[in-house]
C-alpha cells in the first residue's frame, strides 16, 4: 500500500527510500535537488493531507517511459460558499524543481472536463501563470496548489455528467451549467490523458530498494576489483616499457661493441702490415750500420727514400719546419729590436707564402701515398 496521509513518519520513510535507491528503477532526479524535492512533498502533504506521494510510470509524448514521483489526490475548491474537491495528479518531472511540475486534472467516471476552459486542456493538462513563471528555488508545491484552488474557484474545470430522468415530462432547462459535484475520497479511475501505470505499494518499493542496494554493493565491489586490476595492469605496462627500453639499450650497446671490434681488427691488420714493413726495412739495413761504424755518417744520407713521393714528402716537411724556425727567429729578433718593422713584415709575408705552397704540396703527396698504400694492402689481401 502507498503510505497513508495519517502516518507522516511512514511518508518520510517512503520518500527517503525512493530518493535514495539506485539502479534502473530509481527516480531520475539530480542528486543535488533530492533533498529539496523531499521537503517540497513533505510540506505539501502537511498542508494538504488529501494528496498522497506515490511513484508511477510516466510516458512522454515521444514514447519514453520513466519512473517519477507524483502527488495524487484532491485539492479544495471553494465555489458559491461550498468547498468541492477536485481530483488532480501533480507529476514531478525529471528536471524538477529547476522546472515546473506537470499538473493534470483527473476526472472520475461521472465527471467531464469543461470545454473550453482557460487553464485546462481537453486532455486535462493544467496551464497557469504560476507554472509559466516558475522560479527556482522559491517556487514550491504548496503555493502551486493554493494557486490551483483559486484559479479553479473562478472557473471550475469539471462538471458532473447529465443523467437521464425517468419522468415523462422533460425537466426545465437552465442557461447556466450545474454546479461542480463533490468528489468523495475514493480511488480514482485511470486518467484519460495519458498511459500511466498504477503506483506501487511501499512494501514493493522497499523490496526493490533492498535488491537495488545489493546490486549497487556488488557493482561497487566489481568496480573496485576492476580498478585494482587496471592499476596492476598499468604498473605491468610501465614495467614492460622499462624492460623494452633496456632491451633497446643493450642491443644498441652490443651493436656498438661489434662495430668497435671490427674497427680494432682493421687497425690490427694495418699494424701487422706496418710491422712487417719495418721488419723488412730493419733486415735490409742491418748490415749497413756495421760497415759505417768507423766512418762519419752523413745525416742527410742516413735515410733513403723508397720512391719519389716519399722523397718529395721529406723535402716538403723539411722546408715547412725550416720556415717555421725562420719565422720564430724573426719574431725573436723583432721583439729584441734587431729587425726593423718593415723588414719583419716583408720577410714574414714571403716566408708564409712559401710555407703555404710547401704545406699544400705535402697534403697532395700524403693523399697520393694513402691511395698507394690502400692499393698495396688490397693487393696483399687478394694475394
Amino acid at each position: 500500500m502507498v503510505p497513508s496521509p495519517s502516518n507522516p513518519q511512514q511518508i518520510q520513510q517512503f520518500l527517503s527510500s525512493v530518493l535514495s535507491q539506485r539502479g534502473p528503477n530509481s527516480v531520475p532526479y539530480d542528486e543535488s535537488t533530492k533533498w529539496l524535492i523531499r521537503q517540497h512533498l513533505l510540506n505539501l502533504i502537511s498542508s494538504h493531507p488529501s494528496l498522497d506521494p506515490k511513484t508511477a510510470t510516466f510516458i512522454h509524448n515521444d514514447g519514453r517511459s520513466v519512473n517519477l514521483l507524483q502527488a495524487d489526490g484532491t485539492i479544495p475548491m471553494p465555489y458559491h460558499g461550498v468547498t468541492y474537491n477536485i481530483p488532480v495528479i501533480i507529476w514531478l518531472l525529471e528536471s524538477y524543481p529547476r522546472h515546473p511540475p506537470c499538473v493534470y486534472v483527473n476526472p472520475t467516471a461521472d465527471m467531464i472536463i469543461k470545454r473550453p476552459h482557460a487553464h485546462v486542456t481537453p486532455s486535462g493538462l493544467v496551464s497557469l501563470p504560476y507554472l509559466q513563471n516558475w522560479v527556482y528555488p522559491s517556487s514550491n508545491l504548496v503555493d502551486l496548489v493554493s494557486d490551483l484552488g483559486s484559479a479553479f474557484a473562478r472557473d471550475p474545470p469539471l462538471y458532473s455528467r447529465r443523467r437521464p430522468v425517468p419522468s415523462p415530462s422533460p425537466p426545465p432547462s437552465y442557461d447556466r451549467p450545474p454546479p461542480p459535484p463533490t468528489v468523495d475520497q475514493r480511488p480514482f479511475p485511470p486518467s484519460p490523458y495519458g498511459r500511466v501505470q498504477q503506483s506501487e505499494d511501499a512494501a514493493e518499493v522497499y523490496k526493490r530498494n533492498a535488491i537495488n542496494k545489493m546490486v549497487e554493493m556488488v557493482h561497487g565491489d566489481l568496480t573496485s576489483m576492476r580498478r585494482d586490476r587496471e592499476s596492476e595492469a598499468e604498473s605491468l605496462l610501465i614495467l614492460q616499457g622499462g624492460l623494452k627500453r633496456r632491451e633497446e639499450e643493450i642491443e644498441r650497446g652490443l651493436k656498438e661493441m661489434v662495430e668497435e671490434k671490427e674497427t680494432l681488427e682493421q687497425q690490427l691488420q694495418i699494424i701487422s702490415m706496418n710491422t712487417d714493413v719495418l721488419d723488412s726495412w730493419v733486415r735490409e739495413n742491418q748490415g749497413k750500420t756495421s760497415s759505417l761504424a768507423g766512418d762519419v755518417v752523413d745525416v742527410d744520407k742516413a735515410f733513403e727514400c723508397v720512391d719519389a713521393l716519399s722523397k718529395q714528402m721529406v723535402e716538403c716537411t723539411a722546408s715547412d719546419l725550416a720556415i717555421e724556425d725562420a719565422v720564430y727567429a724573426l719574431d725573436k729578433g723583432f721583439q729584441d729590436g734587431a729587425v726593423p718593422f718593415d723588414q719583419y713584415l716583408r720577410s714574414v709575408r714571403l716566408l708564409s707564402r712559401e710555407q703555404f705552397f710547401h704545406r699544400a704540396t705535402g697534403s697532395k703527396v700524403r693523399a697520393a701515398q694513402m691511395e698507394a698504400q690502400v692499393h698495396a694492402i688490397a693487393g696483399r689481401l687478394h694475394s
